[in-house]
């Protein structure tokens, strides 16, 4: 069910300001033809500040998603170079430069700490070896919050609606080392991820944890995701 309080909330007037559409102003977690996207860095650029965004978070798969043609370490500094070369043309608008990290099976984060202070920000997230125990899943996860260079914490549980269920965790773990470590947590808006659940996401904002909303975006149609993604952020009360 939902929350039983809603209502009650209601009567109090203790519900939250609504996150409106005027309050989103980028997508961090955005693909591009560097890895598996469909559309250019500058294609992508230009959808957003179309929007009226005034950034924007490109995240391409790392190197160990070689499936997902992700970036080696030599292909990751040129895409830097390149959006540095692309912000020069810009005004009031910026392009970050991120990845989204591979969890390796034990924890670690792929690439090297050089690679890791290149960047504007890091994504973590698990694509292989979905199959785990509650325990080893947990450690997991854990051990990647702890990386200091990991700001976001993306796919919750890795799950697919309609296709594939999530890992098992200790939720409880998890928030409390995103709290103590300073990270975010995703908020995947493709509709085949709406992850973390909306019924976490409550339980994040009581705790102070930032909760990002990304689009996941592998084209500049999926920009679009945000729309749906802000909904179910409103359904958990952020």
């Amino acid at each position: 069910r939902d929350w039983e309080d809603i209502l009650e909330l209601a009567r109090k007037e203790k519900l939250p300001s609504p996150l409106l559409p005027q309050h989103i102003k980028g997508s961090l977690h955005v693909h591009t033809q560097w890895s598996d996207g469909a559309d250019t860095l500058e294609a992508m650029a230009e959808a957003a500040r179309t929007m009226g965004w005034r950034w924007l978070g490109i995240a391409d798969h790392s190197q160990r998603a070689y499936y997902a043609q992700g970036l080696s370490p030599e292909k990751l500094h040129q895409q830097i170079h390149e959006i540095r070369r692309l912000n020069t043309s810009f005004q009031d608008f910026r392009l970050l430069s991120g990845i989204e990290a591979d969890i390796l099976p034990d924890g670690s984060i792929d690439y090297s700490e050089s690679e890791w202070q290149a960047l504007d920000f890091i994504v973590a997230s698990v694509h292989e070896k979905l199959r785990m125990g509650k325990e080893e899943a947990t450690q997991r996860l854990l051990r990647a919050v702890e990386n200091p260079y990991v700001r976001i914490l993306g796919h919750w549980t890795g799950r697919l609606l309609r296709n594939r269920p999530g890992y098992p965790t200790d939720e409880e773990k998890v928030l409390d080392a995103c709290a103590a470590h300073g990270v975010a947590i995703e908020f995947n808006a493709n509709p085949y991820r709406m992850e973390i659940d909306w019924r976490w996401v409550r339980r994040a904002a009581e705790m102070n944890i930032p909760i990002i909303l990304t689009t996941d975006a592998h084209s500049v149609e999926e920009l679009g995701y945000w729309r749906q993604g802000r909904a179910v952020l409103q359904k958990g009360l952020l």
